[in-house]
């Protein structure tokens, strides 16, 4: 199991709206990280699925956030009109490189989602999306971390 990298956690985020966003600001609670593009067809699929999963787990503790691998200056329109097309009620903005790079390992195919525990620990990840299947995997991980309890408890 591996710990969020420092400089991903602390890393400032440029964000859709409102403040920069930082990964290390949800200690304490179950994020969901979900790397995608908005030409990304298997992201279009999956979004739908991060949006009901955050309305279902979010009062347990559940945070999701969307980071787009895209250009910011260059996507900034379309990851608006992506996030209104989509309904889209999570944090979104735009992983930048560094970020992405230490997160996705080497292996840069989208989307890929991590599952992080209360206490910074990366659970689980997933790359690429089927829609038979991811869901309930993403669910059934999400509900796993949402169980355990925090070393603090």
């Amino acid at each position: 199991m591996t710990t969020l990298p420092p400089a991903v956690g602390e890393a400032e985020l440029r964000a859709v709206s409102g403040a920069p966003i930082k990964l290390s600001s949800y200690a304490g609670k179950v994020l969901l990280v979900n790397l995608w593009a908005t030409w990304c067809g298997p992201c279009r699929l999956e979004t739908p699925e991060l949006v009901k999963l955050h309305k279902e787990f979010h009062s347990q503790g559940l945070e999701v956030v969307g980071l787009s691998t895209e250009d910011a200056d260059d996507s900034a329109d379309n990851v608006r009109e992506f996030v209104q097309n989509y309904k889209v009620d999570y944090r979104v903005g735009w992983s930048g490189p560094q970020v992405a790079m230490a997160l996705m390992q080497g292996r840069d195919a989208i989307p890929q989602s991590f599952i992080i525990s209360r206490d910074g620990h990366v659970l689980k990840r997933f790359i690429g999306f089927n829609p038979i299947t991811t869901p309930d995997q993403i669910r059934d991980a999400v509900q796993e971390a949402l169980n355990q309890k925090s070393a603090a408890d």
